[in-house]
C-alpha cells in the first residue's frame, strides 16, 4: 500500500472512490461539472485530497481543507470525504491514511464532522477531542 496526494490532474482516478463515497453516505452522485470544480479547487490549493493505492489502484481517499482556527491559533484542517473500499477495510489503511493526511497537510489540528454511527470509528482513528456539534447552514 502506498499513500499519495491526488493532484488536479488526478481527478479522473479519484472519481470512482468519490462516487462510491457519496453513494454510501446517501448523497447525490457528483456530476462532471462537480468533478471539474473539484479539480479547479485542488489546483488552486483550496482543498487537498489524499489517498491510498494498491498497485496503482486507488483504494481509499480523504480530503483536508485548511484555514486558521482559534481552537489552537494556528493552521487547522477539516477532514472530509473519508472512504476506503469495503474489501480493503480492517487492514489499518484508515489509520495510515489519517496520519498521512494530517502530516502532509501541515495542520496543527484536524477536525471532523460525522454521523452518530461513525463517532466511535473516528475516535478509534484519533479524533478524541469533542468540540460540541457541527451544523451546516442551509441556503
Amino acid at each position: 500500500m502506498t499513500f499519495i496526494e491526488f493532484k488536479a490532474g488526478d481527478v479522473e482516478r479519484l472519481k470512482t472512490l468519490h462516487t462510491a463515497y457519496k453513494l454510501e453516505i446517501g448523497e447525490d452522485v457528483p456530476s462532471d461539472a462537480d468533478f471539474e470544480a473539484l479539480a479547479a479547487a485542488i489546483g488552486a490549493g483550496r482543498i487537498r485530497f489524499f489517498g491510498c493505492e494498491d498497485e496503482s489502484m486507488p483504494v481509499g481517499c480523504c480530503s483536508v481543507t485548511t484555514g486558521f482556527s482559534t481552537f489552537n491559533y494556528g493552521q487547522s484542517g477539516v477532514f472530509e470525504d473519508f472512504y476506503i473500499l469495503p474489501e480493503y477495510r480492517h487492514r489499518g489503511i484508515a489509520r495510515g491514511l489519517v496520519a498521512y493526511a494530517a502530516g502532509q497537510s501541515g495542520v496543527q489540528s484536524l477536525t471532523v464532522g460525522c454521523a452518530d454511527c461513525d463517532l466511535e470509528m473516528y475516535k478509534t482513528l484519533g479524533f478524541s477531542i469533542r468540540l460540541g456539534n457541527l451544523l451546516a447552514y442551509d441556503f
